[in-house]
């Protein structure tokens, strides 16, 4: 396994920076963002550390040196919108641009995109399902035309109001993932797995890897901490930040020990990228550096 971060958390360091930053300590990848250039529309989004749209055969050949040169790869590229908003037309923005990072991802040799894949938060499930499989069809079928996965992550998308009540991601369990892969049953797609998702919805975290090892396509190493008193007060049906606390690894519930050890069992032998939303490490860039630094020493014993 390779020991990573996703460089959202960075957004002021450029690509190179980045690289020479994992590379200084001791990171062995990055999953880096490719939004497109412009606002951000929430936390941890609107991060161009990679600009697909403007991707030259130099530039190519440049983001490779660099990779060779501070020695650390790219293990993903990402990109999280809402490819099932309400708005079919700020959709087609979405997946027009999710065609343009599995271009590059083959391209750079990278062959992993990380996203979302949205949901129409006011509708059910069933009622938007038909919607869903007319728009991830044929982004699936592209992908496995370019021999590029892509890696589904799994967060209920439920923490803001804008998301409230049905959230901005469809695939948040294992019920809803089976079906998925039933009706779209090729191998380049999967999830990008992140255990702290789990530890809101109160599931066993090990399960969906020693259930899907051959789904897991890239993982994501986040924490979270649930407030046992608060949850007993408000409730689990309640806005999750109640009582539920996005934490770097090691200071949540995830017992990473655990985690990482039913993980290597399964064969997995990819990425495992650390993603910090931990808001204790936001003050300012050098915290952020520091909740990076704390990470890898926390983690490395396990992903090695």
């Amino acid at each position: 396994m390779q020991l990573g971060y996703v460089s959202a958390i960075l957004p002021e360091l450029t690509l190179e920076e980045n690289l020479a930053f994992a590379a200084s300590v001791g990171y062995d990848c990055l999953e880096v963002m490719c939004w497109p250039p412009g606002k951000a529309e929430r936390r941890y989004a609107g991060v161009t550390h990679l600009n697909v749209d403007t991707l030259t055969t130099a530039e190519i050949s440049r983001i490779q040196d660099l990779q060779q040169q501070y020695g650390v790869r790219i293990s993903a590229l990402g990109y999280y919108p809402n490819p099932l908003v309400a708005d079919e037309a700020e959709a087609k923005v979405y997946t027009d641009h999710l065609r343009a990072l599995i271009d590059a991802a083959a391209a750079l040799e990278v062959f992993c995109v990380t996203t979302f894949v949205g949901r129409d938060k006011d509708r059910t499930i069933e009622a938007q399902w038909p919607r869903f499989l007319a728009t991830w069809r044929p982004i699936v079928a592209h992908a496995a035309a370019k021999n590029v996965r892509i890696g589904i992550e799994n967060c209920p998308m439920r923490f803001t109001k804008d998301e409230w009540p049905g959230g901005t991601n469809l695939a948040i369990s294992p019920a809803v993932w089976e079906r998925m892969w039933a009706d779209i049953p090729d191998a380049h797609w999967g999830l990008n797995y992140d255990p702290s998702h789990f530890i809101l919805q109160h599931m066993d975290y090990t399960l969906p890897f020693r259930q899907y090892p051959e789904r897991m396509i890239h993982i994501h190493a986040k924490d979270a901490r649930i407030d046992v008193e608060k949850r007993n007060h408000h409730g689990v049906f309640s806005h999750p930040n109640l009582w539920h606390t996005p934490k770097i690894p090691g200071l949540g519930d995830v017992d990473w020990g655990r985690f990482v050890g039913y993980l290597r069992e399964t064969g997995y032998d990819g990425a495992v990228c650390v993603e910090v939303e931990d808001r204790t490490f936001e003050g300012s860039l050098s915290k952020r550096q520091a909740a990076l630094r704390q990470s890898y020493a926390y983690l490395r014993p396990f992903v090695f």
